[in-house]
């Protein structure tokens, strides 16, 4: 005798997998992760694929092969929460036919690549292909703000710009249209 599963079972595989693949990114928190990192991904047979941690790649803290996450899927109409789910880790080997399968598929979605033909020997060279499978249920919605610090980075500005820059380029516009008339 087989049995069904749970019509919630079923509705929650339903509504992870559509707002998944319907995402452009995925907010990920790895396990010892501070925060969670937003990831580009491709969903493919049943689990959010990503690549990272290699020269030119996205960053993938936490993510290690058997290790746990926490996905947040985000809606593109406003941006807001649409769902969490929980995923389990695991890694390609390169050149599986699994490994394979998940890199053709990636490929076509990576955006701005330097090296678009090369992007499979890279990957397998330097990077880690992960699969993201969902473990089941759908993690409550928060409540209250979840809003986090920034992240540290390099990219910031540490003094304010000059109080003349606004005046030195509109006086160049000025200059300019008045040659024109």
């Amino acid at each position: 005798m087989t049995s069904e599963p749970p019509a919630q079972a079923l509705f929650d595989q339903a509504l992870i997998e559509e707002a998944t693949k319907k995402s452009g990114l995925i907010w990920v928190r790895g396990a010892g992760a501070p925060a969670a990192r937003p990831l580009w991904h491709v969903w493919h047979e049943g689990a959010a694929l990503v690549v990272g941690d290699g020269a030119g790649e996205q960053p993938l803290p936490g993510l290690t092969d058997g290790g746990a996450a926490e996905v947040a899927v985000r809606g593109k109409d406003k941006g807001g929460r649409l769902v969490t789910w929980r995923a389990t880790v695991h890694r390609l080997e390169a050149a599986s036919p699994e490994w394979e399968a998940a890199v053709a598929e990636l490929k076509g979605k990576r955006l701005n690549a330097p090296d678009s033909e090369e992007i499979p020997a890279r990957w397998a060279r330097d990077c880690a292909v992960l699969r993201l499978v969902p473990t089941g249920a759908v993690e409550p919605q928060p409540t209250g703000s979840l809003a986090e610090p920034p992240l540290p980075t390099p990219a910031t500005t540490r003094v304010p710009a000059p109080a003349a820059l606004p005046r030195l380029l509109g006086g160049r516009r000025k200059r300019g249209q008045a040659n024109r008339a």
